[in-house]
């Protein structure tokens, strides 16, 4: 075969392999884009369901501070909790409300945002918090003692207000 038709054809087949590969690679691109787009999940938007109000009980009943909740109290509400939410105002926070008092085990799979977790008893005094809880941890953050209510709300908001074990909630 001559040299001089051979060449020609070696650089017309090389460059048909090359638009082939750039035509699959940007095909292939575009459905995993469209993958990425079809598991993308709406944030929940906060929904007011009452109030609720820390307390001091150490200081004659104290009011420390007066929170918008949104109330969790069925198994399916119970386990989404903040999860998928990107962020959350100071005066908002998610009252989880139990059946009955027992040690919790709260995570953070799928929150985004850092939470203070605080364990509340039957009683409705704070049995222990779990502060700055770090956003998509799957550890496991107990309540160490048997609670029956929790509230969620931004982290460092228990230091801020200065919220402890032996406080109380009211809502």
């Amino acid at each position: 075969m001559n040299k001089r038709f051979f060449f020609p054809l070696i650089i017309i087949f090389s460059g048909i392999v090359i638009i082939a590969v750039i035509y699959l690679s940007n095909n292939f691109q575009k459905k995993e884009e469209t993958k990425v787009e079809e598991v993308k999940i709406d944030e929940p938007e906060f929904v007011k369901h009452g109030t609720l109000q820390f307390i001091d009980d150490s200081i004659t009943n104290q009011l420390i501070k007066t929170i918008d909740i949104e109330i969790a109290k069925d198994e399916y509400t119970r386990e989404k909790g903040l999860m998928y939410r990107r962020n959350m105002l100071e005066n908002q926070g998610m009252l989880f409300i139990f059946e009955d008092a027992s040690p919790r085990y709260f995570w953070m799979k799928n929150t985004y945002i850092s939470l203070d977790i605080i364990y509340v008893g039957k009683d409705k005094r704070i049995v222990s918090i779990q502060k700055s809880a770090i956003p998509l941890n799957e550890e496991s953050l107990p309540s160490y003692k048997d609670a029956m209510f929790v509230v969620e709300v931004i982290a460092g908001f228990a230091d801020k207000y200065k919220i402890k074990e032996g406080d109380s909630i009211s809502f």
